[in-house]
């Protein structure tokens, strides 16, 4: 056994990459991702995790499904495809671990994640989750539950997916259970592209009520950088291949013919990479297929930018030393506002004071925002962001 291997409790969670993968990446150059990363392998096992910074692991679970048939997923081509990219100027470990393993209850695939996650936030390692159904979010979320009290999820979909949380939970549904099951931990989140006629009015409508963000499809592509500050305040980002148009990707995967282009998908992800508090990544809602590799092939380089902006991640959001940042004060309406920005990223932040805050956040926040958040400021207009925030944080 390789000596960077060892045996590992991992063993009863996961189950190794094909083999056949590891044989055509012997064939490849030695310089594809696929011979520059570790490998969860039969031969090997799994390595000891101390060295890595990123983990992919594939959950091919679907059963929540609403479309569930009985249908079970196919991982290799994704990996196939991923491994056949090369790095960037990349100084983070990554490995692969392989895929979760099935429990005989949906319920137990959940527990397991959960278990698996846990011990990944434990040593600083960011997984990167390629799905299944999107209703394994929740227990992306339930992972959170020893590690921080406050959770903050961005979801890429052109769905909000809140559903009936009355009834069983499923890949339409998990937003409700995330909301309402106990602890409640969750303080924010954040749609980047729903479509309006693929939601309910009442769940726009509740949308609003409970302060949450929400961006349409249009809104987004008109001006991609709107994402930026959104995706740089979560903790879980998940993308849902139905927020992708059709055009995009194979048969199977087809779902609306608007949405995200490849590009500008690419580019969500790697405002994900490069958020300093994103700590977990994953892509849902896969079908595989074996009409075309369309759709491995934009998973993949979507998994590609994410871990391109985690290498090109810089700490901007020390505001202890006054020579880092520009401080800009602007009254509205009575309210005095807050902003700073980073002279090393030209990234922006609004304070919000801290008798403004509940018992989750004791002392001052700084909400990441834009530099035309300040400009509204000035002209005297209350930025959405700051003003949600707040009345979140009063309630």
């Amino acid at each position: 056994m390789d000596s960077d291997f060892l045996t590992s409790p991992f063993d009863n969670l996961l189950t190794p990459v094909d083999d056949h993968l590891i044989v055509h990446n012997e064939l490849m150059s030695s310089l594809i991702l696929g011979n520059r990363i570790k490998i969860h392998t039969a031969k090997n096992g799994i390595p000891d995790l101390d060295n890595f910074d990123l983990a992919i692991i594939g959950v091919s679970e679907n059963r929540n499904s609403v479309e569930y048939l009985g249908d079970k997923l196919n991982l290799n081509e994704i990996r196939k495809s991923f491994y056949n990219l090369y790095p960037g100027n990349w100084s983070k470990n990554i490995l692969d671990m392989g895929n979760l393993i099935h429990g005989n209850e949906i319920k137990e695939t959940y527990s397991r994640l959960v278990s698996l996650l846990t011990i990944l936030f434990e040593k600083k390692i960011i997984p990167i989750i390629i799905g299944g159904s999107q209703d394994l979010l929740y227990a992306n979320y339930r992972a959170y539950d020893e590690y921080k009290n406050t959770v903050n999820i961005v979801n890429v979909d052109s769905n909000f997916d809140l559903g009936d949380s009355s009834k069983p939970i499923n890949n339409l549904s998990y937003l409700g259970k995330i909301i309402l099951d106990k602890p409640h931990n969750l303080f924010n989140y954040s749609n980047l592209g729903y479509q309006t006629y693929h939601n309910s009015q009442e769940e726009i409508d509740l949308m609003e009520s409970l302060y949450f963000e929400a961006y349409r499809v249009g809104e987004v592509c008109a001006n991609i950088s709107i994402a930026e500050p959104v995706l740089r305040d979560a903790d879980i980002v998940g993308v849902d291949l139905k927020s992708i148009k059709a055009s995009e990707l194979s048969s199977r995967q087809k779902f609306s013919p608007n949405g995200f282009d490849g590009k500008e998908i690419c580019a969500i992800s790697r405002y994900a990479g490069i958020s300093n508090k994103v700590s977990s990544f994953g892509v849902y809602e896969y079908k595989s297929s074996n009409e075309d590799e369309i759709t491995e092939a934009l998973i993949s380089q979507i998994i590609w930018y994410f871990i391109e902006g985690v290498n090109c991640r810089i700490k901007d959001s020390d505001f202890d030393n006054e020579d880092d940042y520009n401080r800009f004060t602007v009254i509205v309406d009575d309210y005095e506002m807050v902003f700073y920005k980073n002279k090393i990223t030209s990234r922006w932040w609004i304070e919000i004071l801290s008798g403004q805050l509940n018992t989750k956040l004791k002392g001052t926040a700084l909400l990441p925002c834009t530099s035309s958040d300040y400009e509204s400021a000035k002209n005297g207009i209350i930025p959405d962001r700051w003003f949600k925030a707040v009345k979140k944080n009063v309630l």
